[in-house]
Parts: C-alpha cells; sequence; structure tokens
C-alpha cells in the first residue's frame, strides 16, 4: 500500500509521544484518524493540533486498565464509524521494580493494559477486516520483548506475550488478507519513564537518561509507516541500542556480561 487516504485507523496511547505523532502521520496521508487515550485533556490537544492537517481525527476516551470499559468502547466505535482499517496497538505503561518487590496485582495491571487491551480491541475489529478483505494491525512492543532486563519483570513478560499472540493471529489470518506488523522501539523520547510505576504504585516522575538520548517519537512513527507500507512483520526502531538484540541472539555470553554489570538498587 502507497498511501492511507481514505483508510480508518484507530491508534491507542495517542494522547502524546509515538501515538500522537503516529495521528499526525496518518492524518498526514488523507486517512480519517481515530485516536484514544485515557488522558482527556491531552488528546483533545492532539485532536485540536490536527485540524490544520485534517478535520477527521476523532477522539475517544477510555481506560486501557479497565477489560469491560474497553470492550464497551469497541463496540461503540465500530457502530460510530462503520469500520476500522488499520488498528495501531500503541498504549502501555512500564515499570521500574525488581520483580521480588512487584506485587501480584502490579504484574496483573502491566498484563492487563500492555497486553489484554490490544488483545480485546483486535478481537473486536478482527471479523470486520476479514469481511472487508483487508486490516493491518500494528502492535508496539519494545526490545525488552527480545530479552529480559533489570526493573523490568513485568514490562518485559508482557511485550514477549505481544510476540505470541499477534505472530499466531497473523499465521492464522494472512491469507484472508490480515496484516500484522510488530514494531520493537529501543530508546525514543516519550514520556513513559515518567509515567512508569515503581514498586509501590507511584509514577516513576523523571525521564530516564537512557531515553532523553533517543530518537524523537516523529522519527519513530514515520519509520513505523514506513514498515507498514511495506508489509514488514517484525520491525526493530531506534538507534545504537538495537546492538543489544543482536547480541542477545547471537553471542548470549557476552549479553549476560552486560546485564551482570547493570545496577538494580
Amino acid at each position: 500500500m502507497k498511501s492511507y487516504k481514505g483508510k480508518t485507523v484507530w491508534i491507542t496511547g495517542a494522547s502524546s509521544g509515538i501515538g500522537a505523532e503516529l495521528a499526525r502521520q496518518f492524518a498526514g496521508e488523507g486517512a480519517r484518524v481515530i485516536i484514544s487515550s485515557h488522558e482527556a485533556e491531552e488528546l483533545e490537544g492532539v485532536r485540536k493540533s490536527l485540524e490544520p492537517i485534517s478535520k477527521e481525527v476523532h477522539s475517544v476516551v477510555f481506560n486501557l486498565g479497565n477489560p469491560e470499559e474497553v470492550k464497551t468502547t469497541a463496540g461503540k466505535v465500530l457502530k460510530d464509524f462503520g469500520r476500522i482499517d488499520i488498528l495501531m496497538n500503541n498504549g502501555g505503561i512500564s515499570i521500574r521494580a525488581e520483580a521480588m518487590d512487584t506485587t501480584i496485582e502490579m504484574d496483573r495491571k502491566l498484563m492487563e493494559i500492555d497486553y489484554f487491551s490490544g488483545v480485546i480491541l483486535t478481537k473486536a475489529v478482527l471479523p470486520g477486516m476479514i469481511e472487508n478483505g483487508y486490516g493491518h494491525i500494528g502492535v508496539t512492543s519494545s526490545i525488552s520483548g527480545k530479552f529480559g532486563w533489570p526493573l523490568r519483570s513485568a514490562y518485559a513478560a508482557a511485550k514477549h506475550a505481544l510476540f505470541g499472540f499477534y505472530k499466531s493471529l497473523w499465521a492464522e489470518n494472512h491469507h484472508k488478507g490480515i496484516h500484522v506488523t510488530i514494531f520493537s522501539p529501543g530508546r525514543v523520547r516519550t514520556n513513559i519513564s515518567y509515567h512508569a510505576l515503581l514498586k509501590d504504585g507511584k509514577e516513576q516522575g523523571i525521564m530516564d537518561p537512557g531515553l532523553n538520548k533517543g530518537i524523537p517519537p516523529a522519527t519513530c512513527a514515520r519509520k513505523m509507516i514506513r514498515a507498514m507500507k511495506r508489509n514488514r512483520k517484525d520491525v526493530l526502531v531506534g538507534s545504537t541500542e538495537l546492538i543489544m538484540v543482536w547480541i542477545h541472539k547471537y553471542c548470549k555470553f557476552l549479553y549476560y556480561q552486560l546485564i551482570n554489570r547493570i545496577p538494580v538498587n
């Protein structure tokens, strides 16, 4: 596909960062864009900022952490907009806590938001995509979905789970016109570390030094959309930090040495 003009795109986690930039770039291509987040004020700010680009940007506020609300919202979106051509499961949160200090409730919260919410939305829109003979599901995972990392146990677990589900989904449905692209961003300058949960459940409130050196969200979004146009299926997005993926894959001994040097306190 060369252009998304006339397609309907639904993006979660669109109140800032990668999601907001995806909305901007899809809107610039002439797509009808639905942006979602639980942050109503920030989401409305994104919608208004896109008015000079497109009048076909619509905001739908809901909480990815509430499965019933996710399911109800999916039904409402399908009723109001008729069809979803591209679903970008981008919303999520992170964590900064050791596994033994992470309560099971926090583990479940990360899985609910980062994994199950997207699964619910995917199952809701997939029948219509199959009926129309076309659909593309974009999934924002992370390089933490490729290997383990200190203070990220719940986050890495949810991101690993995405690969199992969506690769299986593609295997079952690619002959029906369904495309799936899973993205593994490295360092991107977003607010995810500000909102990352600590062991007490509170937000970290500061930018990770590594993320501050990452690529801009606009660059990440542009690479994601370009990869989808090329129908790529498993895409790394970032800079020099991506070398850790290859070290983990091809040089396990070095990977474990590097991991051992990372302080966790």
